[in-house]
């Protein structure tokens, strides 16, 4: 049988273009932190909070999170299909494409041009660049897949193409908007619509961009690092439909206590808590697979990043539900302990999987052993403890917010100013700073070993040759 010749290039440019905006998402986190601690920091009218922190999400969801999501699907997508992509020109101008839209998006957002929608910040001419990125990428993979050699769909094609098909969706819903002028648009919809639609798509869009492409990843990337396989099938099947049901319905659950009619809101609360089952069974699939294998957690890199992730993956979708509940959700609803919610998402769960995707990657698209299993082993550590650090000191600050928040005299007066409370914040936040910077030098290590890797990692004679045939 002709064995296929994959398209390995493309899948290196791509690596290397979301490790860049990766560290770019990075720095600015680590910038705005300082900026909450130092108003000094802040220096109009380009580089203040309110103009580096859409930067910072959207550098990290679209630069990072996307562009490791493009490499790792342009990889899998032929293996799993055995086959080539269906067009390398199409993926060539994707790449170019997509760093011309991060590029465009950063400059407008540093500029001051937004729709002030959260994660939706970009105005309609970037808007329409990313749907012309999308549709290009979409085209590619879909095809490859419809052309494939494997008859078998495997679970992580099936997160693929959810992905895939949801953001379009997503991105175009809620993306509709009437242009005023170059730079700015207003919204299709209007009040509680505008809201409704809105977090659909931002619910939604944590579903399709930094849950389906993880999963995908960690079906393929655990049995290929452990070799053993995934402990059933059949579970992660029923798990991913149920998963692609039940999220659909949850985004109002950001509108509690909102205009927002109280059936809407009841609904997401519903859906939200029964999301921890299908969340779960990927978690329970991913521990099962590895019944004997428990050692691996000390002997192979690849599984602490791997096991880790998913680990907080579980604990995303406990919390995001106890969040969902109305009582819950106002008490702690606008304070630091949504956004340690959030981060324990995109750097415990999201980052530890595409960190082990790229490992895995990088020494078979290069043909080259990993330069150093220390370094990683040294980088998983220093992630992990930065990410703890920020995300344990913010639910402590954010619960301490809630509580001084509400506290009242015995005549019903607020027992604490707002300033009271914003100075007892300082040491949360210097603490957020100190676990960033950990993070960041962890991440610095990362890129050193795979630079290093790429350079003088010794030559595996069996990965060049994979690569070449196809078998990487």
């Amino acid at each position: 049988m002709e064995k296929p010749n994959y398209n390995t290039d493309i899948v290196r440019s791509f690596i290397n273009w979301g490790i860049i905006w990766g560290l770019v998402a990075i720095l600015v986190g680590v910038i705005v932190s300082l900026q909450m601690v130092e108003p000094a920091l802040n220096f109009p009218p380009y580089l203040t909070f309110g103009r580096l922190r859409p930067l910072h999400t959207n550098a990290g969801i679209y630069g990072w999170a996307v562009g490791t999501t493009f490499a790792l699907f342009l990889y899998m997508v032929q293996r799993l299909c055995k086959t080539r992509l269906w067009s390398d020109k199409l993926a060539r101008f994707q790449l170019w494409f997509f760093n011309a839209t991060i590029i465009t998006a950063a400059i407008t957002l540093l500029l001051g041009y937004t729709t002030s929608k959260e994660y939706h910040e970009l105005e309609w001419p970037v808007d329409i660049m990313v749907v012309i990125l999308w549709v290009a990428f979409a085209i590619n993979i879909i095809m490859t897949i419809i052309k494939r050699r494997e008859e078998q769909m495997y679970i992580s094609l099936w997160y693929m193409m959810a992905s895939i098909v949801g953001v379009a969706i997503l991105y175009i819903v809620d993306g509709a908007e009437v242009p005023v002028s170059l730079f700015k648009s207003y919204s299709a919809y209007a009040g509680t619509n505008d809201a409704n639609v809105h977090w659909w798509f931002g619910h939604n869009a944590v579903a399709m961009v930094l849950t389906a492409p993880p999963l995908a990843m960690f079906y393929y990337v655990l049995p290929k690092s452990t070799g053993v396989p995934i402990y059933s099938h059949r579970m992660s099947i029923i798990a991913f439909w149920s998963l692609i049901f039940m999220y659909l319905w949850t985004g109002a659950h950001h509108l509690l206590w909102t205009p927002v009619p109280d059936w809407i809101q009841t609904l997401a609360m519903a859906f939200s808590v029964m999301l921890i089952a299908p969340s779960w069974g990927s978690v329970f699939n991913g521990y099962l697979s590895m019944r004997g294998q428990w050692h691996q957690m000390r002997e192979n890199y690849l599984v602490k990043f791997l096991i880790i992730g998913i680990t907080f993956y579980g604990l995303q979708t406990l919390q995001g539900p106890m969040q969902a509940i109305r009582s819950f959700s106002a008490f702690i609803h606008y304070t630091d302990w949504v956004p340690a919610h959030i981060h324990m998402g995109t750097m415990g769960w999201v980052s530890m999987i595409a960190f082990a995707s790229i490992y895995y990657l990088v020494p078979r698209v290069y043909g080259r052993e990993l330069y150093s299993v220390p370094l990683a082993n040294l980088h998983f550590w220093l992630i992990l403890i930065g990410q703890l650090i920020w995300t344990i000191s913010l639910w402590i600050a954010g619960v301490l917010q809630a509580g001084m928040w509400t506290a009242t005299n015995s005549d019903g007066s607020l027992a604490y100013s707002f300033m009271e409370t914003m100075v007892e914040m300082y040491p949360y936040w210097w603490a957020r700073v100190f676990g960033g910077i950990i993070f960041l030098i962890g991440v610095l290590v990362f890129i050193y070993n795979l630079v290093m890797t790429t350079r003088r990692g010794e030559i595996s004679p069996a990965s060049e040759r994979a690569a070449v045939e196809g078998r990487a």
